[in-house]
């Protein structure tokens, strides 16, 4: 086993390295709102649920340069996010979503996305998505690395949005109907692939 000391690695080898191994991924497609009420998107692959009771998700933001990324920034100040699932179907609207626009410029209007209000937050959420999460945010951490900081922002879902169709006799959503696309290391995504079942010990 080749022995590698995080330390000695950049910012740019250490996410490499963690991206290419930590897979895959799911993504967390975000909305949010500036003060001005521009409706941000972007998508972020550390990302993932935290707990059930209560129900948290975490979402990991690295600053672009000195200064927050539009996301962190929004959720800091206005308290309140969409998480939506990255599936086969809205996968590449998220990847456009990812392109570096001013603050005063909305990813959803660029895109073409479709906005759509939520139920207990002042987010809209997108109607592209199948399965979304409506966010208040819980607690924001700062971490501070060699080359710059890192956020992670804690949000308890207090709404649930799911399309139907995706739901089973017992209500339970089937992820092969889902499709959920996962992140990969560079540019690569993956599908679901193969289900398979192990029993759990007793």
């Amino acid at each position: 086993m080749k022995r590698i000391d995080p330390a000695s690695l950049s910012k740019k080898e250490n996410y490499r390295f963690l991206t290419e191994t930590v897979v895959p991924r799911p993504i967390a497609f975000v909305t949010t709102v500036s003060d001005e009420g521009v409706l941000n998107a972007a998508p972020f692959s550390y990302f993932n649920v935290v707990s059930a009771d209560p129900p948290l998700l975490m979402v990991s933001i690295g600053k672009r340069g000195d200064s927050k990324k539009d996301t962190s920034r929004n959720i800091v100040e206005k308290g309140e996010f969409v998480v939506h699932v990255t599936d086969e179907k809205n996968v590449r609207e998220m990847n456009a979503t990812a392109a570096n626009l001013p603050p005063d410029e909305s990813e959803v209007e660029k895109v073409g996305l479709t906005p759509v209000e939520s139920t207990a937050v002042n987010v809209p959420g997108l109607a592209e998505a199948r399965v979304r999460f409506e966010c208040r945010l819980e607690k924001h951490l700062t971490f501070t690395g060699k080359e710059g900081e890192t956020d992670v922002v804690f949000g308890r879902i207090v709404h649930y949005h799911v399309d139907e169709s995706l739901l089973d006799g017992k209500g339970s959503v089937q992820a092969d109907l889902l499709k959920p696309v996962a992140r990969l290391g560079g540019k690569d995504y993956a599908p679901l692939g193969e289900i398979f079942s192990i029993d759990r010990p007793k």
